[in-house]
């Protein structure tokens, strides 16, 4: 990355003030901290929590600044019976800017084409293995609506404020891929 970056500096097609920029806002301004944050004060504020499922554009935008990206973003909700995942069948629609950048797998053939025919074994494959029980659901993101998933509070996190909880949530469990982590990984 290093050497492209050096090549197209030196060439003047970029400037170095620019990507200092843009890797600044995937640091600081959009992100999967984003969506921890949204997630973690869904876990903690009823009220909230009900926004965000209702309309979570707008729930969202009062957190953070969202770009086009996320204007058509859709919270599902997983609970014991049933259990959300997020694919783009066609290329790799993905809310960047509650989530970052879209890991490799997501936007792989393999992934979009299995999610759809067999969710089961591709949880399984990311170590997630749910009750016979529990419904699966596939959503699958377009160019005009994404998806978040809100996953399950873990239990133990009775009294956490919303900054502890949020070191809870991964991209993966947003996605649906994982679950959050075990209260008993964060110190």
């Amino acid at each position: 990355m290093r050497a492209l970056e050096k090549i197209l500096v030196e060439k003047g097609y970029v400037e170095t003030a620019a990507l200092d920029r843009i890797i600044e806002s995937y640091e600081t301004k959009v992100g999967p901290h984003i969506g921890a944050r949204v997630i973690a004060k869904a876990w903690s504020d009823p009220s909230f929590r009900r926004s965000l499922l209702e309309d979570a554009t707008k729930a969202v935008s009062t957190l953070a600044e969202v770009g086009r990206v996320g204007e058509h973003l859709v919270a599902v909700e997983n609970t014991p019976q049933l259990h959300n995942m997020v694919v783009c069948t066609l290329c790799s629609c993905y809310p960047w800017d509650v989530l970052g950048l879209p890991p490799v797998w997501y936007k792989s053939f393999a992934y979009r084409s299995r999610v759809v025919k067999e969710p089961r074994a591709v949880l399984a494959d990311f170590g997630v293995v749910l009750p016979a029980s529990t419904e699966i659901r596939v959503w699958d993101s377009t160019a005009e609506t994404r998806f978040l998933v809100v996953p399950m509070r873990p239990a133990g996190t009775d009294g956490w404020n919303e900054t502890k909880l949020a070191s809870l949530v991964t991209r993966d469990c947003m996605i649906g891929t994982g679950l959050p982590k075990n209260p008993g990984e964060v110190a």
